[in-house]
């Protein structure tokens, strides 16, 4: 990753000494590994695991199947802490391969990753080629079309995150990619994937559902509801949807799914 990328990542997980410290959990990593659903998985990476918030939930069914990768010294002490298993390389160096062979792992997991990356074409490439031939990818990534996101750049005129406040110094600094479920959709597919399926979680145990719902359990109730109705209607307006594809040169056999947890 970028120098500079990861110097931000290490100041926001100054004073992280394990994961209960973690203060941005997200709905995101609670539907591991329920997305696996019957796929019964036997190695899985995490390809930007952070501090393990998917990783150590996926760690609890599926014990040594995964493996950790991160770049920052505190993600990867707090990783260990854990028990999980970790490596650690650049998934964004462009001469330098992921150091897998091809087709060794059959379940890739990208949770807010592919908005950091520089050298897109090449890091999907790579994750392709270590994925078995009918694996599986897992990958999420903001949504800047999602109804989170609109009202601060239509509204106000302004960009998409801040980077004089610092709840959002991070994302201003790290992402440089802006996908929308769309992008994300018809990217992904061009490098040999056939999407399966979408998930959409609901707000439930997420640090910010939580810290909303202590403030005002009827304001959290309300946005839940509203969140629910969006998805109904369909993954568009949703902050972070969670795509599934198989590798595969075709369209998903089994057709496309929309999954609201």
């Amino acid at each position: 990753m970028r120098k500079d990328a990861t110097i931000v990542e290490e100041s926001r997980l100054q004073g992280i000494e394990k994961i209960e410290d973690y203060p941005s959990f997200h709905e995101r990593h609670r539907i591991f590994p329920q997305i696996f659903e019957n796929r019964k998985h036997e190695r899985i990476i995490d390809i930007a695991a952070g501090v393990g918030c998917a990783a150590r939930r996926i760690h609890d069914m599926y014990l040594d199947s995964i493996v950790c990768n991160d770049v920052t010294d505190t993600a990867l002490r707090v990783l260990k802490q854990q028990g999980l298993n970790t490596t650690s390389f650049d998934i964004d160096d462009e001469d330098l391969p992921f150091p897998f062979s091809d087709g060794y792992f059959d379940a890739v997991v990208s949770l807010a990753t592919i908005e950091h990356v520089i050298c897109l074409d090449h890091h999907m490439k790579e994750i392709r080629r270590i994925l078995t031939n009918d694996g599986y990818l897992y990958i999420s990534t903001p949504n800047y079309a999602g109804l989170v996101h609109l009202p601060r750049y239509l509204i106000k005129g302004e960009s998409f995150h801040d980077p004089l406040k610092e709840y959002s110094r991070y994302e201003f600094y790290a992402h440089v990619r802006y996908f929308t479920y769309k992008t994300l959709l018809k990217f992904v597919g061009s490098f040999g994937f056939a999407p399966v399926a979408v998930y959409l979680p609901l707000p439930e145990c997420s640090s910010f559902y939580r810290a909303m719902k202590e403030k005002s359990p009827l304001k959290a109730a309300l946005f839940r509801n509203a969140l629910k109705f969006l998805y109904t209607i369909g993954p568009r307006w949703a902050s972070e949807p969670v795509l599934v594809f198989q590798k595969s040169e075709n369209k998903s056999p089994n057709g496309f799914r929309k999954v609201i947890l």
